[in-house]
C-alpha cells in the first residue's frame, strides 16, 4: 500500500501496524510543527520550545554531516534509518532518487511533511531485515547515520555488525560510496564526563557495555577491524567536531585540529554530565601526541567497494 504525504511516497507493505522505536509524545508535536509551519521557521521554534528532541529532529544544522560530499543529479542514494528525515531532505535535493528505509510510520509520517517539497523521495516502513531481500537495485551512496550501532537489535547473526556490512555492500554500485556517521566509544566527552549516547549512563562505552545490551559503538582500531571482516579495504576517516550530531567542522587525516582549535565542548543537550576536567586542555595534549584520530568524538567513515 502507497500513502501519499505531498510528493513522498510512503510504502507500507511491510509495516506491521506498531512503532517499535519512539520518543514518545514530542514526535506528535514535532509532527505538527512540520504540518503547519515552513522550514524557514524551524529555528525560531527551536529556540522558543527549547526542547532536546525538537532540536535533534529539526535542526538544519544535522544536514552539516553530509552537505558537503560530492553529490550529482544521477546519483541514487539508499538512507537506512532515515528517522524524522533530518538529512533526507539535504539527499533529495543533491540526488537523482533517494530511497529510505524506516522502522517507524510516524517519525517516516514526519519525514514527509518535512520533506514534501521534493519529489524524489520513496520512504518504505518496516524492518530492514523484512524489506532488504526484496530490494534488487544498486545505489550509488548508502548511507548509515546513526544505525550502524543498532545492529545487534535487529540482524539474527553471531556477527551482526559485520552481516549487516556484507548486506549493505550487496546493494552498492561499483566504486559506490557507504557512508557511516557513529560516536566514538572512546570519545573524549565520555572520559570528560558525558553519559554515554544510546544507553544514558557514565562510562559505559569506556568499560565494554558490560551493563547493557542492544546497541555497540566502536573505537577506530575496532571500526577497522570490522569493515576489513566485511570485505571493505578501501575507506577513509573524518573526525566531525564536536561530534556528528550537530557538526561544525569535519577534519581529516591530512587535516587534523591544531592545538588550541578546540573549543567548543561543554555541549551535552539530551542529558546532565558531570564535568571531570577541562575537555580543550586534554584535547590539546591528545593533538600533541598525535592522538586525536582516537579520542575524536565521532567518526565519519567513506567505504567504497
Amino acid at each position: 500500500m502507497i500513502e501519499k504525504i505531498n510528493n513522498v511516497s510512503l510504502n507500507l507493505d511491510y509495516y506491521k501496524g506498531v512503532d517499535y522505536y519512539c520518543d514518545g509524545s514530542i514526535e506528535d508535536e514535532i509532527l505538527e510543527i512540520v504540518k503547519t509551519n515552513n522550514e524557514d521557521d524551524f529555528d525560531k521554534i527551536i529556540e522558543e520550545k527549547n526542547s532536546w528532541e525538537i532540536m535533534y529532529h529539526l535542526s538544519k544544522q544535522r544536514e552539516n554531516i553530509i552537505s558537503w560530499f560530492d553529490f550529482n543529479d544521477t546519483m541514487t542514494v539508499l538512507e537506512i534509518g532515515s528517522g524524522c528525515g533530518a538529512i533526507t531532505g539535504v539527499l533529495a535535493q543533491n540526488s537523482k532518487k533517494v530511497t529510505c528505509i524506516e522502522l517507524s510510520k510516524k517519525r517516516s509520517t514526519i519525514n514527509g511533511w518535512k520533506n514534501g517539497k521534493f519529489n524524489n523521495i520513496e520512504i518504505i516502513v518496516g524492518n530492514f531485515q523484512d524489506i532488504e531481500p526484496n530490494i534488487n537495485e544498486k545505489y550509488d551512496v548508502v548511507t548509515l547515520i546513526g544505525v550502524l550501532e543498532y545492529a545487534e537489535s535487529y540482524i539474527k547473526s553471531d556477527t551482526p555488525y559485520v552481516e549487516f556490512l556484507k548486506i549493505i555492500s550487496n546493494h552498492l554500485k561499483k566504486n559506490g560510496s557507504l557512508l557511516i556517521a557513529i560516536e566514538n566509544k572512546l570519545g573524549m566527552k565520555y572520559w570528560a564526563g558525558c553519559k554515554e549516547d544510546h544507553v544514558s549512563k557514565y562510562y559505559e562505552s569506556i568499560e565494554g557495555y558490560t551493563n547493557s545490551k542492544g546497541v555497540k559503538t566502536f573505537g577506530k582500531p575496532e571500526l577497522e577491524n570490522l569493515f576489513k571482516r566485511a570485505g571493505f579495504s578501501n575507506y577513509k576517516f573524518y573526525y566531525p567536531y564536536p561530534d556528528y550530531k550537530f557538526t561544525e567542522t569535519i577534519f581529516t587525516d591530512k587535516h587534523l585540529p591544531k592545538v588550541g582549535e578546540l573549543g567548543n565542548n561543554l555541549r551535552n543537550f539530551d542529558n546532565n554530565r558531570i564535568i571531570t576536567f577541562d575537555e580543550g586542555k586534554a584535547f590539546d595534549t591528545i593533538i600533541g601526541n598525535g592522538l586525536f584520530p582516537y579520542y575524536s568524538n565521532s567518526f565519519l567513515v567513506e567505504l567504497k567497494r
